[in-house]
């Protein structure tokens, strides 16, 4: 009996492991560069998730504060606007932040992003329970996407 419920136990562990232990995978990150007196600069990735998850924020040390973005046509006319509840990543897709869609904006730079520069991110997302990660990921600086040249 002892050895069965010992089994239980260990397959539990296991399982609640394997669950906790979703996979977010941050792939070909960008930032614009900037002109001098730039307060704004957009960043773009690739993420993938093992699990669903969700984009809760984005932090750099070259701005003060960052927010998750989408275009969007209006009456005829693309508009941006700040996307306040994050943005869901289903289960094993790719979802792509870019030009004309989601993506990030860093505000209130600190300094000029030159294109070359690498910019340094962390990426926070939260699973299906809250939990939050974060992932660290060291963008490329660029005026157009360098993974598309």
């Amino acid at each position: 009996m002892k050895l069965l419920r010992f089994r239980w136990v260990a397959l539990a562990l296991w399982f609640g492991a394997t669950v906790a232990a979703a996979q977010v995978k941050v792939e070909e990150a960008w930032v614009r560069a900037t002109v001098p007196g730039q307060q704004a600069a957009g960043a773009f990735m690739k993420i993938t998730s093992t699990e669903p998850a969700k984009l809760v924020s984005v932090a750099s040390s070259i701005s003060k504060f960052s927010e998750i973005h989408v275009m969007k046509m209006d009456g005829g006319v693309m508009k941006m606007r700040a996307h306040t509840s994050g943005l869901e990543i289903p289960a094993n897709t790719t979802v792509e932040l870019g030009s004309g869609g989601y993506h990030v904006m860093l505000m209130d730079l600190s300094r000029v992003v030159s294109a070359g520069d690498t910019v340094a991110l962390t990426i926070r997302f939260s699973d299906a329970s809250g939990k939050e990660t974060a992932v660290s990921v060291n963008a490329k600086s660029s005026f157009m996407n360098p993974y598309k040249q």
